[in-house]
C-alpha cells in the first residue's frame, strides 16, 4: 500500500515538472513571423478588391505627387495654405506606400506572412504618418481660422517660419504617437497563436496573440490611439463652429467663398476622424465593419482629401493648367 502510494506520488511528481518544463519552454519560445486572414478566401471577391485597391493606391499616388510637384514648382502657390496641403498629400502618398506593398500582392498569396519586425516596422509608420496627418489637419484648421477671423493679420500671424514650426511640429507628433506605440509591444512575450484577423498591420491585433495578460494594455492602447484623434475631431468642431459664426458676419460674397473652403475642411474631418474614432475610440468592435472603415481609411481617404482640397482651391487649380501648358509646350519644343 505504502508503495503504491510512493509510486503515485512519483508519477505526479514527474508529470509535474514535465508540465513545467513544456510550459517554461513555450513561455521562451519567440514567434517571429505572423500569418495574415486577409479580407475574405472567395477568389471572386479577391480579384475586384485588388482592382479596387490597385486603382485607388495609383490615383493616390500620381494625384498626391501632382499636388506636391505644382506647389513646390510654381512660385505663386508658395503660400501657408498651398504649403500645408502640400504636406497634407506628401504624407498620404507615404501612408499608400506602406501598406499598398504588402496589403495588394497578398491578394493573391496563398500564404500571407510578415516578419516579427516588419510587422512592428509598419505599425510604426502607419501610426507616424497617421498621428502627422490628425495635426496637418488641424494645422489647416488654423489656417483657415486665421484667414478668416483674422484676416487683416493674417500675412503676420501664418508667417514663414510659423508655418515650418507647425508642420515640424505636427511631424514630431507623429514620432511621438508612433513611439509610445511601439513601445506597448516591443517587448511583449509571443509564444503561441500568431495568426492574425486582418489585412494590415495594426497593434491592437497582435496584442491579442501575447501569452500575457493585455487587459491593462489594451486600456493603455486604446487610450493612446483613441485620445489623440478624437481630441482633435473636438477640437476641429469648435474651430469650425466659431469660423461659421464669424462667417455670418461677412458681405455676401466673402461669406460664400469662405463657406465653400469650409464645407470641404468639414468633409474631409468627417471622413477621415468618424472611422478612426469608431476603430480606436469605439467600446463595441464589430469585425466586418471595422474592416470595411478600415479598408476606407487605408485606401479611400488618401485619394480623397487632396482630391477635395484641390477641386475647392481656384489657385492649385490654376497652377495645374499652367503646369500642364507648360509640360505641352516642352513637349513641342523639343
Amino acid at each position: 500500500m505504502v508503495e503504491n502510494l510512493f509510486a503515485a506520488n512519483e508519477n505526479v511528481t514527474t508529470e509535474a515538472i514535465s508540465w513545467n518544463e513544456s510550459i517554461s519552454e513555450t513561455n521562451h519560445s519567440i514567434v517571429t513571423e505572423f500569418f495574415s486572414l486577409g479580407l475574405s478566401n472567395s477568389q471572386e471577391l479577391r480579384i475586384f478588391l485588388f482592382v479596387f485597391f490597385f486603382v485607388f493606391d495609383v490615383g493616390t499616388v500620381f494625384g498626391n505627387l501632382l499636388i506636391v510637384i505644382t506647389v513646390a514648382s510654381d512660385s505663386h502657390l508658395h503660400t501657408p495654405t498651398c504649403f500645408l496641403l502640400a504636406n497634407l498629400s506628401l504624407i498620404d502618398l507615404c501612408l499608400t506606400s506602406v501598406t499598398a506593398p504588402k496589403v495588394i500582392p497578398d491578394f493573391f498569396r496563398k500564404c500571407k506572412v510578415i516578419s516579427f519586425k516588419g510587422y512592428l516596422a509598419q505599425v510604426f509608420l502607419l501610426h507616424f504618418f497617421g498621428g502627422s496627418e490628425l495635426a496637418i489637419l488641424m494645422a489647416t484648421a488654423f489656417d483657415r481660422y486665421v484667414a478668416i477671423c483674422q484676416s487683416l493679420h493674417y500675412a503676420t500671424i501664418m508667417c514663414d517660419s510659423v508655418c515650418v514650426g507647425i508642420v515640424a511640429a505636427a511631424w514630431g507628433t507623429g514620432f511621438l504617437h508612433s513611439a509610445s506605440q511601439l513601445a506597448f509591444a516591443e517587448n511583449l512575450p509571443f509564444c503561441g497563436p500568431n495568426e492574425v484577423d486582418s489585412f494590415y498591420c495594426d497593434l491592437p491585433k497582435v496584442i491579442r496573440l501575447a501569452c500575457t495578460d493585455t487587459y491593462r494594455l489594451d486600456i493603455m492602447v486604446i487610450a493612446n490611439s483613441g485620445e489623440l484623434p478624437v481630441c482633435s475631431f473636438v477640437l476641429l468642431i469648435v474651430s469650425h463652429t466659431v469660423i461659421l459664426v464669424t462667417i455670418q458676419c461677412l458681405p455676401s460674397e466673402r461669406s460664400s467663398k469662405a463657406l465653400s473652403t469650409l464645407t470641404a475642411h468639414i468633409t474631409v474631418v468627417l471622413l477621415f476622424f468618424g472611422p478612426y474614432i469608431f476603430i480606436y475610440a469605439w467600446p463595441f468592435s464589430v469585425k466586418s465593419l471595422d474592416k470595411f472603415l478600415v479598408v476606407f481609411c487605408s485606401v479611400v481617404t488618401p485619394l480623397l482629401n487632396p482630391t477635395i482640397y484641390t477641386l475647392r482651391n481656384k489657385d492649385m487649380k490654376t497652377a495645374m493648367r499652367r503646369l500642364r501648358k507648360w509640360n505641352m509646350n516642352s513637349r513641342i519644343k523639343s
